[in-house]
């Protein structure tokens, strides 16, 4: 199993609409950039991924697992854009902020602490233990 995280602005995807979808889920599309869309290309179905709020929250709000793997991105006409389809699978309990990843040293090398643009990255299983450990939610 691989880890991931997700980042969505709240304003235009939330927690609580990913969460509306059901077993069902949503295509995580809109991503236009390779490294991002080639992250989502790895992706096996029962990954699993942290649902992060950006802009303002800036926070780990939830755990999603992939439902789908990579397949065109239907919101545009466009065959190098591909994306994967996700599913809620329980909120945090408490979230985790990106100023609380940065302060623990545990996770200095946490692509989040480093590259906070990209919108889908990878995460260790190491990585993953810790920021569960800080939500107060079980892995």
């Amino acid at each position: 199993m691989n880890y991931w995280l997700f980042k969505s602005e709240s304003d235009v995807w939330s927690w609580d609409q990913q969460v509306a979808k059901g077993d069902e889920g949503e295509q995580w599309d809109g991503v236009r950039n390779y490294q991002a869309r080639n992250n989502m290309r790895q992706m096996q179905i029962g990954d699993l991924g942290f649902f992060y709020h950006s802009r303002a929250e800036k926070e780990v709000v939830g755990i999603v697992t992939v439902c789908a793997e990579a397949h065109p991105d239907s919101s545009i006409d466009d065959p190098r854009w591909e994306c994967v389809d996700i599913k809620a699978v329980r909120p945090f309990i408490s979230p985790v902020t990106l100023a609380m990843c940065k302060d623990d040293p545990r996770l200095a090398e946490m692509v989040l602490v480093n590259n906070s643009r990209l919108s889908v990255q990878p995460v260790s299983k190491e990585e993953w233990e810790i920021v569960c450990e800080l939500g107060n939610t079980a892995p």
